[in-house]
């Protein structure tokens, strides 16, 4: 007898944020519409009053003033009804005095997870895995982060990326392994020979090779 897979569609790098309609904790909201002119992280949990998800959320809520900073809105979403989450956001700041001030979507149809590929059959049919989509002003996806069920994601690395798409927006520059703010980004390297020997005659830069070459900003 034959099997069908399910297979989810799965928004890639580049495209534009796939939009929807959808039930929040901040009320009902078109994706569309939120966050204009700001840049946007969408992630997702696999599901309420869950030990890995709870450390993952109380790390956005604690470090919101950094993503603020970024010019950066959150949004959260499960798999859970907007009671679970009232409930589990009330639970939280009951316990630990952290509050999840920012939206979380509640997918109970499952539309968004479907849509953004967050449901990945292999790993749950009915959890959404650990999905970030870095979303810019324009709606475009820059970056995608995934982790599976039981490995919690890591803050630091999610504002390092998200610092480092807009610095690299800002300046034309690209970013160097482990780059952070205050350290030397990439010069693009030359399209032809006569910027191939500006480049080699350049002592502005630090200067490995004419194609690797870091400069201060």
């Amino acid at each position: 007898m034959e099997t069908t897979e399910t297979i989810y569609a799965m928004p890639r790098i580049g495209d534009k944020a796939p939009d929807f309609t959808a039930k929040t904790t901040k009320g009902v909201i078109k994706f569309s519409d939120f966050a204009k002119g700001k840049w946007t992280l969408l992630f997702s949990h696999p599901a309420d009053f869950t030990p890995v998800c709870t450390t993952e959320m109380s790390g956005f809520a604690t470090r919101k003033a950094e993503f603020d900073a970024l010019n950066t809105e959150l949004m959260g979403l499960s798999i859970d009804s907007v009671h679970a989450h009232l409930g589990w956001v009330n639970n939280v700041r009951n316990n630990t005095g952290v509050y999840f001030d920012f939206p979380i979507i509640a997918d109970i149809d499952m539309k968004v997870s479907k849509l953004y590929g967050m449901l990945q059959p292999n790993e749950s049919e009915t959890a959404a895995v650990r999905a970030v989509f870095f979303i810019d002003p324009s709606k475009k996806i820059r970056l995608i982060m995934y982790y599976p069920l039981n490995v919690g994601r890591n803050m630091n690395e999610i504002l390092r990326a998200l610092d480092a798409l807009q610095v690299s927006d800002k300046n034309g520059v690209a970013m160097p392994l482990d780059w952070e703010r205050g350290d030397k980004v990439i010069i693009p390297p030359p399209k032809n020979l006569e910027e191939m020997e500006q480049r080699l005659s350049d002592d502005s830069c630090e200067r490995t090779d004419f194609y690797l070459c870091k400069r201060d900003l």
